[in-house]
């Protein structure tokens, strides 16, 4: 649906809505897998029920997919894979994090986290929804659920130029604890 308004000059511009459908629509479009949406047709089998099934800490995985699409997949690409020198890969490695001292407290301080544009609960909701879209075998089985409230906490200090050093430190002790 659109309709049309005047600016200031007396120009038309063109406002458009945009619904879930729509999105899901412009996605395949754009060439990012279907398996991304959770409102995506599972495929058949117990294993693709269990893969639908909402993640603790993420009410509305539809709303955790939307967020990541608006505000994260342009960087970390929509498989997780990132882009070099500007945004790490996430997929499979970003519940590492979780498996290491400090590492919770990283991610929720991380340049993207800490001054996203998200209000807290949704930044919650989308972090956990992200360790189990991108990363569910490093997920610690007694994964506690990222809060609005420890998201506030964490990006009111957030990482500047010590956030890849940072990473690169807790990935190697990450690594390091699971290799034993």
């Amino acid at each position: 649906m659109s309709d049309r308004r005047l600016n200031r000059r007396g120009m038309s511009l063109r406002r458009v809505t945009v619904g879930v459908t729509t999105m899901a629509t412009l996605g395949a479009a754009l060439g990012i897998a279907a398996a991304q949406s959770p409102g995506a047709a599972p495929a058949a089998g117990p294993a693709a029920a269990a893969a639908t099934d909402a993640p603790a800490g993420v009410p509305n995985p539809q709303r955790a997919w939307q967020n990541w699409t608006l505000n994260c997949q342009g960087c970390h690409r929509p498989d997780g894979s990132g882009s070099e020198g500007t945004a790490p890969r996430l997929a499979g490695i970003v519940s590492k994090f979780l498996n290491v001292p400090g590492g919770r407290d990283y991610l929720g301080r991380v340049p993207g986290v800490a001054t996203s544009p998200l209000g807290n609960a949704d930044l919650a909701e989308l972090m956990n929804w992200m360790f189990w879209r991108f990363d569910k075998e490093h997920m610690p089985s007694d994964y506690v659920p990222f809060t609005a409230e420890e998201i506030g906490r964490l990006r009111t200090s957030p990482l500047r130029l010590e956030a890849n050093q940072m990473r690169v430190d807790l990935l190697k002790k990450a690594d390091g604890s699971t290799a034993k």
